[in-house]
């Protein structure tokens, strides 16, 4: 079977933002799968082709893997007007490649929500299978962060994320709210499964060369941020953390924040202007130079800013390396990833916008390191009970490629 993946943010190991895409193509690969992945060149993201544009693309095989990779640049940091032209640019070239290539399922994931745009065409001009995976809900989650408050565009991404979901003939969600989000918009439930971000266990479970931030001393506690900087996730709340932390004296404790993102230089700012010694910031890398620093790492701080939407809503990346790693978690939102740390007793669950909580726990963490190791020890038996990359993978193709239209 053929698969025509769009995914605009497509990114390979070599590069340093997420590889849940990479990894689903090898899976089709290794089924005896084609697949042809459709994507922008993402800030961060390495397709793996060299080759100058022309015509506005470039196209070749990367580890088995055929990529068309438009020269339509984003990042993060890009504007609103800026990003949605891109956005609606790559949709618009997408649509003519569902019409020109040969392909059996039609396979999109978002972000951004435009990505479903050209699966609308093949479903109903071509007959073909659409299958939709729905890493956010939109625009339920930019319209309670307040990022758009446009009623014209929100009634715009309203009109298109329901166009998406019922011309679907299979859906995937990634969290529980997500999987009921697109349940609530008129899709039988039968039609969608839910099949969150897995942990790359071979990665964290090679031998790497462990490393820390030279600011950061070897019996120092180590805290791990390691994501984007942007506004869903709420990174002042570790400053915060931070401060309390220097006015209880434990300078034993760092706060390393590692990645990219909007609010990046205004975070270091404001380190530099509350003499926040204690919090590091690094710039982003691959996995594995990643697995060396998590090597190192006491504990992992899933942190999201305090939307409720986000609560059951999001599968974020970092948390799966964290676990997939050995790390015990300290997160800081309610919703399903609060319950499974609970019931999983690896790691720690604090309130929303609480820097004592989040101070008390760092300090508990310091106290009792034979805890803490067996928190991550729990927590990496829970990666590979539930979240191994690979069985996730297995059952992503099923879904994919057993499909009718």
């Amino acid at each position: 079977m053929k698969v025509l993946y769009f995914h605009q943010h497509f990114n390979t190991p070599s590069g340093i933002v997420g590889i849940r895409s990479y990894q689903m193509a090898k899976a089709l690969i290794h089924q005896g799968h084609e697949v042809t992945i459709v994507c922008g060149s993402y800030e961060g993201g390495k397709t793996g082709l060299t080759e100058p544009f022309v015509g506005g693309r470039r196209r070749g095989m990367v580890d088995g893997i055929e990529i068309i990779e438009f020269d339509l640049a984003y990042s993060n940091a890009d504007g609103f007007i800026k990003r949605a032209l891109t956005f609606c640019n790559f949709a618009l070239r997408s649509i003519g490649l569902a019409f020109t290539e040969k392909y059996d399922v039609l396979f999109a994931t978002t972000t951004p929500l435009t990505a479903g745009i050209p699966g609308i065409f093949a479903r109903w001009l071509r007959g073909k299978p659409f299958v939709f995976e729905v890493r956010d809900l939109w625009p339920e989650l930019p319209r309670a962060m307040g990022v758009i408050r446009n009623p014209l565009v929100l009634s715009a991404m309203s009109i298109l994320e329901w166009a998406s979901y019922r011309s679907a003939h299979r859906l995937i969600g990634l969290a529980p709210a997500i999987v009921k989000g697109i349940a609530a918009r008129g899709v039988r439930p039968e039609r969608i499964q839910m099949l969150p971000n897995g942990c790359d266990l071979d990665i964290f479970s090679i031998r790497v060369e462990p490393w820390r931030p030279e600011e950061v001393r070897a019996t120092d506690l180590l805290a791990l941020f390691a994501g984007t900087h942007g506004i869903a996730n709420g990174l002042d709340a570790v400053l915060d953390a931070a401060v309390e932390l220097k006015r209880r004296g434990r300078e034993d404790i760092k706060l390393v924040l590692i990645g990219q993102g909007k609010l990046k230089a205004g975070l270091q700012a404001r380190a530099a202007r509350e003499g926040l010694d204690n919090v590091m910031f690094h710039d982003p890398v691959n996995k594995v130079k990643l697995a060396g620093l998590m090597a190192a790492t006491d504990l992992g701080l899933q942190i999201l800013a305090n939307v409720p939407a986000f609560y059951y809503g999001t599968s974020p990346n970092k948390f799966f390396d964290y676990i997939a790693a050995g790390l015990p978690v300290l997160n800081n939102y309610p919703g399903w990833l609060a319950e499974m740390i609970t019931k999983h007793r690896c790691g720690f669950v604090i309130p929303p916008d609480n820097p004592v909580a989040f101070a008390d726990a760092l300090e508990q963490a310091a106290v009792d390191r034979e805890a803490l190791k067996a928190m991550g020890q729990r927590g990496r038996a829970l990666a590979e009970t539930h979240f191994d990359r690979i069985k996730l993978a297995d059952r992503w193709v099923d879904w994919v490629t057993e499909v009718k239209a």
